[in-house]
């Protein structure tokens, strides 16, 4: 497969193919991914809406007098100001992950609302970075004594450390050893593979398979020597019409599958077999 050219179309996502994640804009790789639902979509209004909210923050935050404040000012423009925040029923819909919807319906996945936060914060002079939290993801901004987080999906809120970890241990059953690592920043890279997984299990929940096949083949671009990408990709391929690529895919991974997977994949080369044979 020539991921290059798949995605030639695609200038961020090409970069982290090419593992060039410190160039990577990752406001513009989000709204790749949403490109994929609606191809005509324009990125500008998008990137306009992010300038006009960084201009309103700038006389506030001049007035802000620790880093607590400066983040709660930002917190405000969001989701006070502008009614951005999360929504349980947005789990349930793709609008929840793409930036341009979020930005229309002034609601989204954490992932997705955080990524807007940290457009409107860099724009601002403020270095919010992503965290890739179990179960919830948030942003980290560094102070000379120890980090915040802000919970987009929570309105803003602005959380310590300490309470960060008190919450992963009783949601996520995270011990506080290793929340610290819990809650370090990620990069563009890990951020985009999480917002693709968020959108292949609701697409595959609901049984949308061409959607998505098209989640799917970014993640195997972004992850090619990954038995499980590998092994979807076979049987989501198998499911839109696919057949040869899923067959070809299908017998590179019987090769190293697991014992409790091999049935599985035989069953599934044998349907490949004969969808083959009825289109010839």
């Amino acid at each position: 497969m020539d991921f290059l050219k798949d995605f030639a179309a695609d200038t961020e996502f090409t970069r982290l193919l090419g593992r060039r994640d410190d160039e990577v804009d990752l406001t513009a790789a989000a709204l790749e991914l949403a490109r994929d639902a609606d191809p005509n979509l324009d990125f500008q209004p998008v990137f306009q809406w992010i300038e006009r909210r960084a201009a309103e923050l700038q006389a506030p935050l001049a007035g802000a007098a620790t880093d607590e404040q400066m983040l709660e000012v930002l917190s405000d423009c969001l989701a006070g100001h502008h009614g951005i925040t999360g929504s349980a029923a947005i789990y349930d819909s793709a609008d929840g992950s793409f930036l341009n919807k979020v930005i229309e319906q002034k609601t989204g996945i954490p992932i997705s609302l955080s990524v807007l936060y940290m457009a409107v914060a860099e724009q601002a002079g403020i270095s919010l970075k992503g965290v890739g939290a179990p179960g919830h993801f948030l942003t980290r901004y560094d102070t000379l004594d120890a980090p915040l987080f802000v919970d987009a999906f929570a309105g803003g809120r602005v959380l310590t450390f300490d309470e960060c970890a008190e919450r992963l241990e009783e949601t996520q059953g995270v011990e506080r050893s290793r929340a610290r690592r819990a809650l370090e920043p990620v990069g563009p890279r890990l951020i985009i593979i999480r917002m693709l997984n968020n959108l292949k299990a609701l697409y595959a929940r609901h049984e949308d398979w061409q959607p998505c096949w098209r989640v799917q083949h970014r993640l195997l671009a972004l992850q090619p020597a990954v038995y499980a990408e590998r092994r979807d990709w076979a049987l989501v391929s198998l499911r839109t019409g696919r057949a040869a690529g899923a067959l070809e895919m299908l017998e590179g991974c019987l090769k190293t599958c697991p014992a409790e997977e091999r049935e599985l994949l035989e069953k599934q080369k044998a349907a490949a077999h004969v969808k083959l044979a009825q289109w010839n």
